[in-house]
Order: structure tokens, then sequence, then C-alpha cells
């Protein structure tokens, strides 16, 4: 079981995109390809890189009013795969599912949203799904994917990228892991602070 895994593919779905420019084009640099929704997609080729829509891949396009985006097998089965099970990597090739090893992800601003005192329907809108999907995923597949849950470890993955070019060893995965949980974590318990309220 490699240890040390290449950054080959990334998935880049951000509400904020704001000093994102700097990895995007460490990450280009290093010939890792990108794949996004919407906004981030433009923003992605907006500097220029080529970027693959997430709609290419799953052949659905965003629905429900964005609601449904990334939530499909083609996405959760890249980041999820277990590239050391034999299994899991036939039935990739078997559904056409593709390795996805970075997911850089941030959620909707659900405590900024409360905080402004929006209305309740615009407050359950910033409930994220698919965002805190995308972190429990890479999180839990640390043993193969980076996960980066939200701005703040931006610089931290560049200095990353910086060092060993695209790759990473396990425990810097595992530390990118342990950051996405606390992200999720305090993203429930302030939704569901606001509930009990």
């Amino acid at each position: 079981m490699a240890v040390t895994k290449q950054i080959k593919t990334a998935l880049v779905s951000v509400f904020h995109k704001d000093g994102l420019d700097e990895l995007l084009a460490k990450l280009n640099a290093e010939g890792v390809k990108f794949l996004s929704t919407g906004g981030t997609q433009k923003f992605i080729e907006s500097l220029g890189y080529e970027c693959q829509a997430v709609e290419s891949l799953t052949s659905y396009p965003s629905i429900l009013g964005g609601r449904v985006k990334t939530l499909h097998p083609k996405v959760f089965g890249g980041i999820l795969a277990r590239r050391n099970e034999e299994g899991d990597r036939q039935q990739m090739q078997q559904y056409d599912i593709p390795e996805i090893d970075l997911v850089i992800v941030d959620l909707y601003p659900f405590e900024q949203t409360v905080a402004s005192g929006a209305q309740e329907q615009d407050i359950i809108e910033k409930i994220d799904i698919g965002g805190i999907s995308l972190i429990r995923a890479g999180a839990k597949n640390f043993n193969d994917v980076v996960i980066v849950p939200s701005k703040a470890q931006y610089g931290q993955l560049l200095s990353i990228l910086n060092e060993q070019g695209a790759q990473t060893t396990l425990e810097q995965r595992r530390q990118f892991a342990a950051a996405a949980f606390g992200v999720s974590s305090h993203y429930d318990t302030a939704i569901h602070n606001w509930f009990e309220q």
C-alpha cells in the first residue's frame, strides 16, 4: 500500500473564491486536472485553465435550484473508492468512475447568513448538503484522497505542493482529514444550535 500518493485530478467546488488562484496556479503547473461546478468552474476557466464540468461526468445538470450538483455515484465513487481494493478498481472501470485525488471545498456561509438576520427560508438554503458530503467522503478516504475543507487550509496545501510537488504523505492526508471533521462538526453544531433556538 503506497503511503505517498500523487494528485492527478482535483474536484474544486467552493463558495468563496478568494485565495484560490495561487493554489490553482500551482496545481495546474503540476499537471493536475480540474473538475468543477457552476461558478467555480467559470472562475477556474477565467484564469485560463482547462476544467471539466461535473455535469459532463455525471450527465446530469445542476438541478432543484442548485440543491443537487455533485451528489452522484461518479463523483462520490471517485472519492470513496479504495485504490488498493481489486473489487473497487473493477467497479470503477465497469462504471467509468474517475479517480479523484484532491477535493477542495468550502461550505455555504450558514453562520454568516443567520447573523445577517436573514429570513428562515434563506437560512435553510444555506444548509450545505453536497459540500458537507464531499468533505466527509474525502476525509473518510484519507488513505487515498486529500481533503481541503476550507480556505483556512489553502496555505497548508500550497506549502506541501511547493516542497513536494503534487504528492502527499499518509500523515499529511490524515491531518487534512482531522481538520475536515473539525469543520463539519463545527458546521453541524451551528445548524443544530439554530434549530434549537
